[in-house]
């Protein structure tokens, strides 16, 4: 498929995605999901670039909008109201993101009295890091692109809140360590255990904010380091391999944002890309080995194929560092880029397989439709997502 018709593709799914969500035409009850919306977002704003269609930057000014309204704001079910970070409504207005972002989910969170059920936890509110991450990236994004500072300073907002709420000392052995799942006001932990790409998510994403404030200077920023210094202490020590295909999907994309950065002198760990590509390197095979890509589509989960799918685009990008842009040494990066070459081609075999009639008319994908279809639009046209100028 040419890129043309790839564009073409994307802006059906991503109109689509409006309509059904209720971000445009507007509904009483707009459905967001603060995963999804944040890929949403930046395929919007590559829809922007690609066509000078303005209606897409307006999408996506008014998506940022309407997840802060929501989002960050308790349920219209929970018997608390206004914004979540406790501020007045108009101080919560300024700061949307001062208390954090609400997952979207469609259960309230599960009550402090309430017995643990680790199947339905899955289908309940609070807040994830991971989450937070993504929309902190899609807000310094929306500040590339349109020039406004605001939204990276909500971004770096949210990223003190987060950071100051997550993390916590292990009574165990005294390490920093972070909470996977917080309550919606973040006064609780859900779930205790880590998340086990939080902390890497963090440290790259908190870089980047740093980088778009210094191109976008605003008064009044916050100073991240702080917050940075906490998520290496975090992630001293830990080991990223894994075999789930997302996760492989993020090792890829946080290999290529933290290349891009290292190269342009603007982030201090610049043997880091090459680890998380090796780790990569070890669970790539293991994914192919179980058989997933080969199972009819009620037994796979589109969105998670696709996030494998978004960050083997973003091998592309490394490769074109490391020809023309690169203005210092990336320890190892050119060798363990060299095992992820053979599995790049595996972005668009499950790109075709899921824009398969059939394959979209199974469960798997009726049950996630909206995160499907907008991880599906960002794979197939992957620089908004991994954009990082």
């Amino acid at each position: 498929m040419e890129t043309s018709d790839h564009i073409t593709t994307v802006r059906d799914l991503m109109l689509k995605f409006a309509r059904q969500t209720g971000l445009a035409p507007v509904r009483p009850d707009p459905q967001r999901y603060l995963w999804t919306d944040a890929f949403a977002l930046c395929n919007f704003l590559e829809l922007h670039r690609r066509t000078g269609d303005h209606r897409f930057m307006e999408l996506a000014t008014a998506l940022a909008n309407q997840v802060h309204a929501i989002l960050g704001r308790h349920r219209t079910d929970d018997p608390r109201s206004g914004w979540i970070s406790g501020l007045t409504e108009e101080e919560g207005g300024r700061h949307p993101t001062a208390g954090g972002l609400r997952i979207g989910k469609k259960l309230p969170e599960r009550g402090p009295a309430e017995p643990v059920d680790e199947e339905l936890e899955w289908d309940r509110d609070g807040q994830y890091f991971h989450y937070l991450t993504q929309w902190m990236h899609a807000l310094a994004a929306l500040t590339r692109a349109s020039g406004d500072p605001d939204w990276n300073r909500m971004a770096m907002e949210l990223a003190v809140t987060a950071c100051a709420r997550f993390v916590h000392v292990s009574p165990v052995d005294g390490r920093k360590r972070m909470y996977w799942k917080m309550s919606v006001d973040l006064s609780r932990p859900l779930v205790a255990a880590m998340g086990q790409h939080d902390p890497l998510d963090g440290l790259i994403t908190l870089h980047e904010l740093q980088k778009t404030a210094a191109a976008c200077p605003a008064p009044g920023l916050p100073d991240l380091q702080p917050e940075i210094a906490v998520m290496e202490e975090v992630c001293n020590g830990l080991a990223w391999e894994t075999d789930d295909p997302l996760g492989l999907g993020g090792l890829l994309t946080g290999a290529w944002r933290a290349a891009w950065m290292a190269a342009q002198g603007l982030f201090p760990h610049p043997d880091l890309p090459g680890r998380l590509l090796q780790a990569a390197r070890v669970g790539l095979p293991l994914f192919i080995r179980s058989g997933t890509l080969g199972l009819p589509p009620h037994h796979r989960l589109a969105f998670r194929e696709l996030g494998l799918g978004i960050g083997l685009h973003a091998v592309v990008g490394l490769q074109g560092l490391l020809k023309t842009s690169l203005k210092g040494p990336l320890p190892s990066l050119d060798e363990a880029l060299n095992g992820i070459l053979p599995y790049q081609p595996l972005a668009g075999e499950i790109e075709k397989f899921w824009l398969r009639p059939d394959a979209q008319a199974a469960a798997t994908w009726q049950d996630h439709r909206e995160i499907n279809m907008v991880m599906l639009a960002s794979s197939l046209l992957p620089e908004g997502y991994l954009r990082m100028d």
